[in-house]
């Protein structure tokens, strides 16, 4: 979503970098770029009027111009600025007796009921007990969406089609109270716009059971009409935070940056992607970390981790320092792999991963070698999974026909996995000393 706006802010940290020392005219001219690249990305007029002021304030003087590495010193200002302008952190709070209750809000075709789904996987995963409320009964289909991704997720869902979502989730609040539920989630009816009869269902849900937090779903793609969308949200009922969806898109982005500033509530997760676990707990360190191109090894760890299970990671690495790590066994990494998102939102993820180098690597072409080479494998039976030194040249084109690729794709993904094994088992052999060829980074 940011992509264009790295890029730019990435092409004029580089040009002050050229500079050596810089004088007010060259942290000016900075400044004025800056301006114009957040204007550009869509963030809210007066973010953008404020933020450049306090940047402005901070670089005046002589602590700027007589740094030892004065585009340094500015780009550390830019991204303190840039963390303060998105917001402090703000997680969940629930407090009083349980079971706690977490109302998710919002427009028609925000995400709303997927968003819902996240967060009771999320939370399920760190011990407490959930239930969804299907509370919505308006939309058709919403109560069945709800039920699948319940199912999906492990959380049970209550719903009752005949009554008033006031009294559906008062019900289910009483239920939750009877089984020792400890977090009562509940996905409420959207509307095409905002409206009173929307607001009041919202206020009489309030008055019904007591809740902990309420949390707007925005779509992040619709770009500055989320901005009013959220005030008009906190005007009528007591927001406690927010939550982006689609923020793997390809809109500027801005106003993403530009809510937290305008509106005053705290964002608290990000969608990031269609799949169940594509939710990151939001923190605006990360994301300025991401804007400025500095990456997010965080984020990427905990991709990791929800991707795989660490006993079974343990397993493998073992097997795989033996050499006795098998093509049934890199089939099974590589949908690991995959389900950790997109190759390109993986990359962006690394540090000096800028967007210069981004644009040289094909994501889509890396995706499409990746489709290939999980076809070749599943083409193959078990036995010659485990046992690759049975692909003689009729097995080989036997493949390549089951697979839909050539024979020369078959043989380059033997050759690559053959040189794995043997990479491995030198690394073994000599702890990882003189592993690394000295030409890999020129």
């Amino acid at each position: 979503m940011f992509e264009n706006l790295s890029g730019r802010l990435d092409q004029i940290f580089t040009s002050l970098r050229r500079k050596g020392k810089l004088s007010e005219q060259d942290v000016d001219f900075a400044l004025r770029e800056i301006r114009l690249a957040l204007l550009e990305a869509d963030v809210h007029y007066n973010v953008v009027k404020q933020f450049t002021t306090r940047i402005k304030e901070r670089t005046v003087g002589q602590t700027i111009s007589n740094a030892l590495n004065p585009a340094q010193q500015i780009f550390r200002i830019v991204h303190d600025e840039l963390v303060a302008m998105l917001g402090e952190p703000a997680p969940l709070a629930f407090s009083g007796p349980k079971p706690h209750v977490l109302m998710m809000v919002g427009l028609q075709g925000s995400g709303k009921t997927t968003a819902a789904a996240k967060i009771a996987k999320r939370l399920r995963l760190s011990g407490e007990r959930v239930l969804l409320v299907a509370a919505d009964i308006y939309r058709p289909a919403a109560v069945k969406q709800l039920q699948t991704l319940g199912e999906q997720v492990g959380v049970p869902v209550y719903s009752d089609e005949t009554k008033k979502p006031p009294a559906i989730v008062k019900d289910a609040y009483d239920l939750a109270k009877k089984n020792g539920t400890s977090l009562v989630i509940v996905d409420t009816a959207g509307r095409s716009q905002l409206d009173d009869m929307l607001m009041e269902e919202l206020a009489n849900i309030n008055k019904k059971v007591p809740v902990n937090e309420t949390l707007l779903v925005l779509d992040a793609m619709i770009g500055q009409e989320a901005l009013p969308i959220a005030e008009g949200f906190r005007d009528s009922i007591a927001l406690t935070g927010l939550m982006l969806t689609k923020m793997d898109g390809d809109a500027r982005g801005g106003a993403s940056i530009s809510i937290r500033s305008v509106t005053g509530v705290p964002i608290k997760f990000l969608g990031t992607g269609e799949g169940i676990d594509a939710i990151e707990q939001y923190d605006s360190s990360r994301l300025a970390s991401r804007i400025l191109g500095m990456g997010d090894v965080i984020g990427l760890i905990e991709k990791v981790e929800t991707t795989f299970e660490a006993d079974e990671a343990e397993i493998n690495a073992e097997r795989l320092l033996k050499g006795e790590f098998n093509l049934e066994d890199f089939a099974e990494q590589l949908r690991q792999v995959r389900k950790m998102g997109p190759f390109s939102q993986i990359l962006s993820m690394l540090p000096g991963v800028n967007q210069q180098m981004m644009s040289q690597i094909d994501g889509q072409q890396a995706e499409k070698e990746l489709s290939k080479t999980e076809a070749i494998i599943n083409s193959m039976t078990k036995k010659e999974r485990q046992n690759p030194v049975l692909l003689n040249a009729s097995r080989r084109r036997r493949i390549a026909s089951g697979s839909g690729t050539t024979v020369q794709d078959v043989n380059r993904l033997m050759k690559q996995f053959r040189e794995s094994q043997k990479l491995m088992k030198r690394l073994k052999k000599t702890g990882g000393r003189g592993m690394i060829p000295k030409d890999l980074f020129q």
